[in-house]
């Protein structure tokens, strides 16, 4: 009997699971919608029930569309949306719902701690090596000991999602060195800096921060209750799981020094990893912890395929109810030439601004450079390439070396796109073969602790394959770097006219 492995991957809406063999080929996947609440404006919750059930029944669908029995699947492990804050007691209960990452309701409690201390961000990032965000788990549980007393002197621990939901499935209750080391964390050790909770008043609080194991540790077996909800094998080995993004980057194959990977979704997401932790550019980008004694540092541009759904709504009504919406998209923007006749767009598309190049919540998008000879194909091509300028931009404020990058989300599936950042950035893009990799991340974590591979960089190279690998082309080089360079005065105009602040308003 064929034998599996099976990653869950949490978003913010949607709950995956994903079946893989033991070449790490993927077999199926499903999702199922998870309901985020927001009581009030720039508040973001999540159900710790409602969570459990998308779960299992994502998990269920999967076993009846591949039509693989619970009994074959011979371990698995979680990935998800990371930092936030979950309040559990002793008995594992959720005493209120989850508090997510892209939560802004800690604000003005960080702005108090700014005005007395200016230099806190710098201090943060000293230790964790990433601009704190509003959801980071420090400001979170400084909220709610500020505004919910009376729940955290109830409370046991404070989890992540993922580690939520391991909880419901084996019992054990921990965290990750990924989600631990954000914050309040420590790169250097990969897991939580107990210190830092003292410069938010928070040092009676150390005992709620929970245990921390590597990914690829042994969190426990699944259970009676679990096994019935999700139609898993109960005793199924299921190991500690990892963040989204560093299970992506495993998923990715990206786990030896100098490979690159962009996340190209809802957001942008580029990193270069490294064998230690890099903490330059200073209080700039976020610095992921990766299984396998890795880590990578990464610049975000929150606005990513947001920017291709405007320009197809706002600039071509025409295509938007086609099923080949945004083929069709490509194809109008392939009609202008490279460098789009010298028209211009900064992807800043964001209510909240930006995190990279520096972050600035009052950035916003625009086109640029404009003449009356431009015709609507150069403005959907600027967009494109817009996007792709500012994943060159993220990649050169790094300033590693880079062999290759692996792209992912999106971005991936439109040969013209992939191409265009192989050519703007002037480095081989490679597009790997699957389409869950934070799910597949995951499930080469629960395939190393079972026993399949001797370690995870191991795993995650062996399983690895390319669907498509996009060469730079030295015809486009000039005008794509006169382009780059347009982007970037349009760029640092658009920022320098606006104040920089570490404020994210929601």
């Amino acid at each position: 009997m064929a034998g599996y492995v099976l990653g869950l991957d949490i978003g913010t809406s949607v709950t995956k699971a994903a079946l893989f063999d033991r070449d790490g080929r993927e077999i199926g996947a499903s999702g199922r919608r998870t309901e985020v609440r927001s009581p009030h404006p720039g508040w973001y919750e999540m159900d710790a029930d409602t969570l459990f059930a998308a779960a299992a029944s994502a998990c269920r669908d999967l076993l009846a569309a591949t039509g693989v029995d619970g009994e074959q699947v011979e371990g698995l492990a979680i990935s998800g949306i990371m930092i936030g804050g979950w309040l559990i007691d002793e008995a594992g209960h959720a005493l209120r719902p989850g508090i997510l990452w892209n939560d802004g309701r800690a604000q003005r409690l960080l702005d108090r701690h700014l005005a007395r201390d200016p230099a806190l961000m710098s201090k943060l990032f000293d230790s964790s090596g990433q601009v704190m965000q509003l959801g980071c788990t420090l400001p979170v549980l400084a909220w709610l000991a500020e505004n919910e007393p009376h729940l955290v002197a109830r409370a046991h621990k404070i989890l992540a999602a993922k580690d939520v939901l391991r909880m419901r499935l084996t019992g054990h209750v921990g965290t990750d060195e990924s989600d631990a080391a954000i914050g309040p964390g420590s790169a250097r050790t990969r897991g939580f800096n107990p210190a830092l909770l003292d410069r938010f008043g928070l040092a009676a609080l150390a005992a709620l921060l929970p245990d921390v194991l590597p990914s690829e540790a042994f969190a426990g077996l699944l259970t009676e209750a679990a096994a019935a909800a999700t139609g898993l094998r109960a005793g199924t080995p299921v190991a500690i799981g990892a963040g989204d993004l560093p299970a992506c980057v495993l998923g990715a194959g990206a786990v030896d020094a100098g490979i690159a990977c962009s996340v190209v979704g809802t957001t942008c997401l580029n990193g270069v990893v490294s064998e230690a932790p890099v903490f330059t550019p200073r209080d700039m980008g976020i610095l992921f912890t990766v299984p396998g004694n890795l880590w990578i540092k990464t610049m975000v541009n929150v606005a990513g395929t947001t920017n291709l759904d405007w320009a197809l709504t706002a600039l071509c009504p025409d295509l938007a109810g086609r099923p080949d919406a945004y083929q069709a998209l490509a194809e109008l923007a392939a009609s202008s030439t490279p460098g789009a006749g010298g028209a211009g767009y900064v992807p800043y598309l964001s209510h909240i601004g930006i995190i990279a190049p520096r972050l600035e919540p009052g950035a916003r998008a625009g086109f640029f450079g404009l003449n009356p000879d431009h015709g609507r194909p150069d403005l959907v091509r600027s967009v494109y390439e817009g996007l792709a300028y500012a994943i060159r931009d993220c990649f050169e404020r790094i300033d590693r070396p880079i062999s290759a990058i692996r792209l992912v989300g999106g971005a991936s599936r439109s040969p013209f796109w992939a191409q265009m950042i192989a050519d703007i950035t002037g480095t081989p893009v490679e597009v790997p073969e699957g389409s869950e990799f934070g799910a597949k991340g995951a499930a080469l974590l629960a395939a190393t602790v079972i026993g399949w591979f001797p370690d995870i960089r191991t795993a995650s190279r062996a399983t690895y394959r390319t669907r498509r690998r996009h060469e730079p082309d030295v015809t486009t080089a000039a005008a794509y770097e006169q382009g780059f360079q347009r982007f970037r005065l349009a760029s640092d105009a658009l920022l320098d006219r606006v104040a920089p602040s570490y404020r994210v308003k929601v």
